[in-house]
């Protein structure tokens, strides 16, 4: 058959349509008063609601309307909306005269002019809103299909009906607003042994600004590409992707995605597509106090978020995780811990430990103490307890080593109690066995057993690597410890794990990669002791006295009463800390 006119153009949409029940009943009542009360409300959805909602309106027909839309969600939030406008008005009148409207939703494809829209989808909405009760709206498989519960609404399925000059039974479901004041459901509470203590980030899919329709899956893969990396840091709890998802393209209601994904902080924001360039806008906020903690602007190649290791996605991954252990630290050190969550009193005191200052470790102490007598029964508060003891023999802060690291173990082993195949308290019980170097064996068994009970553990590899650099095979040690890296590349603690592979590949005599590890960690940690003594011994083993020098200078200022005896103290017979003695006494240390 010829077409007599051109066909508009189709498109993907979401129709709207609502009416007035018992129309003809109340104009015969009252004709007067419902058209004026309806011109109003139309003005209202028109002039307010639509507008709010992204919508446009097609056409009134009097006693209905029809509105157009892009998302269900807008659609289903404009309804509610529409439904309220006669609240007040029917608060005046008797039940037999008040105005209450009915909703149909349906996604569809829509020819769409200027001045109207076509389709067989009109007409299923339509058919679909004379199932709706008076206030009530309902929705298509298609509409259901892309709203999510307890956010965009509750739902109750209505099953199949059939429809008049319908063909085939449509499958229906009625949606109302969400309960807000209604308890969230919740997953039943896990042994407290298991309890989660680490801080929670939301990654909301980013959202294009103005981008064209084959650009939309840019933010979809800057998503997956944060949470994937964000995922392999152990001092994080990364929410799903698969719950993030619900909130797309909608605006950041911070109290929401705490209360419904229990998340402290959500990484956001947007994108802007240029030819084979991309400009993004990043934001890290605390949910809890609705404070931004990280913002900024950066820029890649859009090619690039393909890549296994996206350069831009680990620039965001790293500031975003920087900003959030700069943002927990400062909050455990200025507030008392009573008012400390507990994942701040847990991250704060890891965090502080790996500092050089005595008042740094006397806080990060009182911050283990008090997680500790808060959660008894979990674990991992013990198992860092434990590392601590360690740090303060590291640090040169006690007089007997050898009491330290008993009192590493003891700590260790109250965390074992609680929790026997913790691969955590496994690995630094059996570095701090491995630093005291009398049961060499039972410090080796227990690293393998903690990588056997966590393959992913970073801290079991990391401690494995360290043992292999001070007492067994040199390539053992590099390999081990480039593990744990590749495992958690963006640490919070990175300065931390760079600090120990470079001292593997220092033993292993790969100067120039030790080095290199050395001025990473140092860009995070520049007064970190420890790694400035294995990079004074890799300058001074190659050669590079004058860097030496400077290396020496900054020791000094942070151990000022560093002796070579006090560094022998203990481990004297690993060839490490002997090599590490002789670049000191080349450096002028006093004995």
């Amino acid at each position: 058959m010829k077409l007599e006119a051109p066909v508009p153009v189709q498109h993907n949409k979401v129709v709207l349509v609502m009416d007035l029940v018992e129309s003809v009943r109340l104009m015969a009542a009252n004709e007067a008063f419902v058209v004026s009360a309806w011109h109003g409300f139309l003005q209202h959805a028109q002039d307010k609601v639509l507008p709010a909602c992204s919508g446009r309106l097609v056409k009134s027909l009097g006693d209905g309307l029809l509105a157009e839309f892009d998302r269900s969600a807008d659609a289903v939030k404009a309804a509610y909306a529409m439904h309220r406008y006669f609240d007040r008005t029917n608060e005046r009148l008797p039940p037999e005269a008040r105005l209450h409207l009915r909703a149909g939703i349906h996604a569809t494809h829509l020819y769409i002019d200027t001045h109207d829209v076509f389709g067989h989808g009109v007409n299923l909405a339509a058919r679909v809103t004379a199932l709706a009760a008076p206030g009530e709206t309902v929705i298509t498989a298609s509409v259901r299909d892309t709203v999510v519960d307890g956010i965009d609404g509750e739902v109750e399925d209505m099953g199949e009906s059939y429809l008049k000059h319908w063909p085939e039974p449509v499958r229906t479901w009625r949606i109302w607003p969400a309960n807000d004041t209604a308890p969230v459901a919740r997953a039943a509470p896990q042994s407290p042994v298991h309890e989660d203590l680490r801080p929670t980030i939301a990654v909301i899919p980013f959202q294009g600004r103005g981008a064209a329709p084959e650009h939309q899956v840019v933010g979809e893969l800057l998503a997956d590409g944060v949470i994937g990396q964000l995922s392999r840091s152990h001092h994080l709890r990364v929410i799903s992707r698969l719950s993030t998802a619900a909130f797309r393209d909608r605006e950041i209601d911070l109290v929401d995605i705490q209360t419904r994904l229990d998340a402290g902080y959500v990484l956001s924001g947007s994108y802007v597509v240029m030819g084979d360039r991309i400009v993004v806008m990043a934001e890290l906020t605390d949910a809890r106090r609705s404070d931004v903690v990280w913002a900024d602007r950066l820029t890649g190649e859009v090619m690039d978020l393909l890549q296994p290791e996206s350069q831009l996605i680990l620039q965001i991954v790293d500031a975003a995780t920087q900003a959030l252990l700069d943002n927990t630290v400062q909050r455990s050190l200025i507030l008392p811990l009573p008012q400390l969550e507990s994942n701040t009193l847990l991250l704060g005191g890891i965090a502080l430990m790996h500092r050089s200052t005595a008042r740094d470790l006397d806080r990060s102490r009182e911050l283990l103490d008090a997680v500790t007598d808060r959660h008894r029964r979990v674990a991992s508060p013990w198992a860092w307890l434990s590392k601590w003891h360690i740090l303060q023999v590291v640090q040169g802060r006690c007089a007997d080593p050898g009491i330290e690291f008993r009192r590493a173990i003891e700590a260790a082993d109250r965390a074992l109690d609680l929790e026997p195949n913790s691969s955590m308290a496994l690995a630094i019980k059996g570095h701090a066995m491995c630093h005291l170097g009398g049961d060499l064996d039972a410090s080796r068994r227990l690293l393998t057993d903690a990588t056997q009970v966590n393959p992913n553990d970073p801290m079991a590899w990391l401690y494995s690597g360290f043992w292999s650099t001070m007492w067994g095979n040199p390539e053992d040690a590099v390999s081990e410890s480039d593990k744990a890296r590749a495992l958690s590349p963006m640490d919070p603690q990175k300065f931390y794990l760079d600090m120990l592979a470079a001292n593997s590949y220092l033993v292993a005599n790969r100067h120039e990669e030790a080095i290199a590890l050395c001025v990473s960690s140092l860009k995070r940690n520049r007064y970190h002791a420890s790694t400035l003594r294995v990079l004074l011994t890799a300058q001074v083993e190659s050669n590079r006295i004058q860097d030496a020098q400077e290396t020496y200078k900054q020791i000094r200022a942070i151990q000022p009463d560093l002796t070579l005896r006090s560094f022998l103290a203990y481990s004297s017979q690993s060839t490490l800390r002997i090599r590490g003695a002789a670049a000191l006494k080349a450096m002028g240390l006093p004995d």
